[in-house]
């Protein structure tokens, strides 16, 4: 089994790339965000793969670094999440990202890669909920637990929902929230909310 490619990269297209080691070229399928931290053609590169097997294909997936991987392998652990669609979300949304979507139910962020429907993103919300957290950065954790814990809290869900009505992110939103005092009144929240969220544009 491939664990990663060390070589040059020899070819950078928007859906694949090709590294080349030891004179052969190896095709990966990979997200944007891969594709854009790789850097240019002849510049040497390191990338991790999963090699998927199919009775009629075997194709190589890289990515830029292990959190990436990891969030990839989750992906395809989905009912209804092929490869294709994995990278597709991770074309979107960093791991990071992914991971806050994920703990504060944004699942409308998550439709918005390719080929994934309500459904399908109602279901990686779901079933990957207690998982995503372990990927993420130490510097998102933090902001993970907090849009958990504003799921949780009435109040907090109150001032979440009131935020994105009107026109914030989900994931933004329990972000924010989930860090406040959980004892503030549902409207100090949102006006604690709306003036932290308003930095951020």
């Amino acid at each position: 089994m491939l664990y990663n490619l060390n070589g040059i990269l020899t070819v950078s297209d928007v859906n694949y790339v090709v590294v080349e080691c030891g004179g052969v070229g190896f095709k990966c399928f990979t997200s944007l965000n891969t594709v854009k931290s790789l850097g240019k053609v002849g510049d040497k590169v390191n990338i991790f793969t999963y090699l998927a097997v199919r009775e009629d294909a075997m194709d190589l997936y890289g990515f830029a670094d292990n959190a990436e991987l990891d969030a990839f392998k989750l992906l395809i652990s989905v009912s209804g999440i092929g490869p294709k669609a994995a990278i597709a979300i991770l074309s979107q949304l960093s791991p990071d990202r992914l991971a806050l979507c994920i703990a504060s139910g944004d699942a409308k962020s998550i439709t918005k890669a390719q080929g994934v429907g309500k459904k399908t993103a109602e279901r990686v919300v779901l079933e990957l909920k207690d998982k995503m957290v372990n990927i993420s950065s130490g510097d998102v954790s933090s902001a993970v637990s907090s849009a958990a814990s504003a799921g949780e809290n009435s109040n907090s869900a109150e001032a979440v929902e009131a935020l994105v009505a009107l026109g914030y992110s989900q994931s933004d939103a329990a972000v924010v929230v989930g860090a406040m005092d959980k004892s503030l009144s549902v409207d100090e929240m949102i006006r604690q909310g709306l003036k932290q969220l308003a930095k951020k544009l």
